[in-house]
């Protein structure tokens, strides 16, 4: 049996950007007494940076993407350029602005990809400040070493409110995915299977098979 792989238009609504959104959405609401911490891990292309850009545009949030040479102040530096303010001044200078911007609008969240480089380097203590002093949810995306990073800092991972696995992409994901990259193609169910196989889940692998395929 083959399957005529129609077109889908918007989003791919993929398990990991709903996942991705519900963690975004109970940190969100939840109540003021709870942490505002929540953090998503998951191995190398399993599409949690998509779910983030997902997240950002519902949601209006403020991400960055960290770098492998950032220190704190380019951090802040960052954060304050997506908050549409002037980076300037000392690091305290920084952080206390950041707090102050995103303490105005405490539903709107912090999204920081690739956490894994804060932590690495020290500096996830200032995460946890800005997190606590503004009220604003931030989500932490990383590897699936990232859990295991936060257990060994306790004032941290005891704000964590929700951990979120990522989970690789199951054969009704590899569809939709089809169906963004190869609208009108004529694909066998055992192929897309295959491909989700050789791909070991992986959202990214998944595309560069689809783009072979075509």
């Amino acid at each position: 049996m083959t399957v005529a792989i129609p077109q889908v238009n918007g989003p791919i609504a993929l398990k990991n950007v709903a996942s991705f959104m519900a963690l975004a959405t109970r940190l969100i609401d939840r109540s003021p007494h709870l942490p505002g911490i929540g953090v998503c891990h998951g191995p190398s292309g399993y599409g949690k940076t998509y779910a983030s850009i997902f997240a950002q545009n519902k949601t209006r949030a403020v991400r960055v993407e960290v770098g492998e040479s950032w220190t704190r102040a380019t951090f802040l530096r960052m954060v304050l350029i997506e908050l549409g303010a002037e980076p300037r001044g000392t690091i305290s200078t920084m952080a206390e602005r950041a707090k102050a911007l995103l303490g105005d609008n405490p539903r709107r969240p912090l999204i920081v990809d690739e956490a894994d480089k804060i932590v690495d380097k020290g500096y996830i203590e200032l995460v946890r400040e800005i997190q606590e002093h503004s009220g604003a949810p931030v989500l932490l995306i990383g590897e699936e070493k990232l859990p295991a990073k936060l257990e060994r800092i306790e004032r941290v991972a005891n704000r964590v409110l929700d951990w979120m696995p990522a989970q690789p992409c199951d054969i009704e994901d590899v569809e939709y995915l089809a169906r963004a990259f190869c609208a009108g193609l004529t694909i066998t169910p055992d192929l897309l299977d295959e491909i989700r196989r050789q791909s070991q889940g992986r959202a990214r692998r998944i595309v560069v098979n689809l783009a072979q395929v075509q």
